[in-house]
This record gives C-alpha cells, sequence and structure tokens, in this order.
C-alpha cells in the first residue's frame, strides 16, 4: 500500500518560459488548426495579447520540470505499474507566448479500489505566470497496480 501520509505533500516550485515554438509545435501535435495557435496576427484579431496555449498545454509544462512524475520516487512506486487514469483543467486565465509559469504540484488525496489492487493517487498542478496570476490548474488521477 502507498503511504497516505503524503496525502498534502507538496513538490519543489519549477518555472518554464513559453516559447511561440513550444505552442505551434504542440498545436500542430495535437491537430488543433485554428490560426490563433500558429499565428500572432490572427491571435491579436481574435483579442488575444499574442499566441495563447492551446488547451492541455499545461502537461507539457509537466515535463519541464527537474524531474519526470517526482510523486513515483517520493511513493515508491514501479513505472511500469502506473497508469495516467485522468486529467482535468480550469483555465481561470491564459497562458502566452513569452510568459514564465510557475508550476506548483502536490498531492492531494489517495485511496484504493478492489481491496487495495488498485490504488489512486490525485495530484493537483497549479500554474502562474510571471505576474503571479494563476492562469491554469489541473487535477491529474495516477492509477498504480499493486502486483
Amino acid at each position: 500500500m502507498l503511504d497516505r501520509n503524503f496525502i498534502g505533500h507538496e513538490f519543489n516550485a519549477f518555472s518554464v518560459d513559453v516559447e511561440k515554438g513550444k505552442l505551434k509545435f504542440f498545436a500542430k501535435a495535437i491537430g488543433e488548426s485554428n490560426p490563433i495557435y500558429s499565428d500572432e496576427s490572427a491571435a491579436r484579431d481574435a483579442g488575444f495579447k499574442t499566441i495563447p496555449a492551446p488547451p492541455t498545454f499545461p502537461m507539457v509544462l509537466d515535463m519541464e520540470g527537474p524531474e519526470f512524475l517526482p510523486v513515483v520516487n517520493l511513493l515508491n512506486m514501479d513505472i511500469g505499474c502506473v497508469l495516467h487514469g485522468s486529467q482535468d483543467f480550469e483555465y481561470p486565465g491564459t497562458i502566452y507566448a513569452g510568459d514564465t509559469i510557475t508550476v506548483t504540484s502536490k498531492i492531494i488525496d489517495m485511496f484504493d479500489k478492489k481491496n487495495g489492487q488498485l490504488e489512486f493517487v490525485l495530484m493537483e498542478n497549479r500554474y502562474s505566470n510571471q505576474a503571479n496570476e494563476l492562469v491554469a490548474k489541473a487535477v491529474n488521477t495516477l492509477v498504480y497496480r499493486n502486483v
């Protein structure tokens, strides 16, 4: 069983610069053809200050941290038994090209099902820009299969 004493654990924050090229590449990778995600003029014409990040882009920022999935090491999980169960996003603001985003992450809940065969770890990530404005929030559910 995973150690429930880690509920509430906060990981070290880190910052990531959001580059236009990265936004354009992500939009292309997810099949997003709206020109606001690749053309600065189209973005401005649509009312944005510059190119905005496409939906779900914050997950890319998670991968820019100093350690990939630090929760795996903290909870001593076998990475081969971890499954990404779900991820929900909220957008109280907008991430733009040129922003510096600070990512904070913490474990907000842990529970099990099937008599402990499956354990669930809920992570909350918050994304704030250089003005310390919350621009996105994600809740990620990891599923851990005990063998």
